[in-house]
């Protein structure tokens, strides 16, 4: 699958690409789990979940009710990245539990250890253009991907992104259904 997933991102031609993927091969973005707890919580999860994120999102442009005029390197990049902050974001601890014996032992769990506390969808851009330049759609897309998740106070403004580009609120349900209906 990491194979798979710097093809696509190598498809996409743009520049500042193989300065991404160099970063992301000196992190543990391709081992990392995708949260703690809420979905692909194991080893490799956040590479899983990117994967099955761009899958998903390809169906729903190409099936849209409204037409969403992009090139798939748009897609391949908004998908493979938008959890791009989850690199070097977890980290393994240990807590006591009892096993099926009864009996107490030490258990390995994954934690948060953030640190570059930046938020979540913006962290992901401020880390991208960093390597690479991304359109304003893009950066709409990945900075909005959590949806109404995001403080109810931002409503509005979540609004207002979707309703200037369609192409994010795919790239929130994307990732609603990766993580509810693939559990990845």
């Amino acid at each position: 699958m990491k194979e798979e997933f710097i093809e696509l991102l190598k498809s996409t031609k743009r520049e500042g690409v193989d300065e991404i993927i160099n970063f992301l091969e000196k992190t543990d973005f391709f081992k990392a789990p995708a949260s703690t707890r809420f979905h692909g919580n194991y080893e490799g999860g956040l590479l899983e979940h990117s994967m099955k994120v761009y899958e998903i999102l390809k169906h729903k442009v190409k099936n849209s009710v409204i037409d969403i005029n992009v090139g798939d390197d748009t897609l391949i990049i908004v998908a493979l990245l938008h959890d791009i902050c989850k690199a070097n974001y977890y980290k393994v601890d240990f807590r006591n539990a009892k096993n099926e014996r009864g009996e107490w032992e030490k258990v390995p769990y994954y934690t948060v250890d953030d640190t570059i506390p930046y938020g979540h969808g913006e962290k992901s851009v401020m880390m991208i253009t960093e390597y690479m330049k991304l359109t304003s759609e893009e950066k709409y897309c990945i900075r909005w991907h959590m949806g109404f998740t995001e403080p109810k106070e931002l409503y509005g403004t979540i609004s207002l992104a979707y309703k200037k580009y369609p192409l994010a609120l795919l790239m929130h349900e994307a990732d609603l259904e990766a993580t509810y209906f693939y559990n990845v």
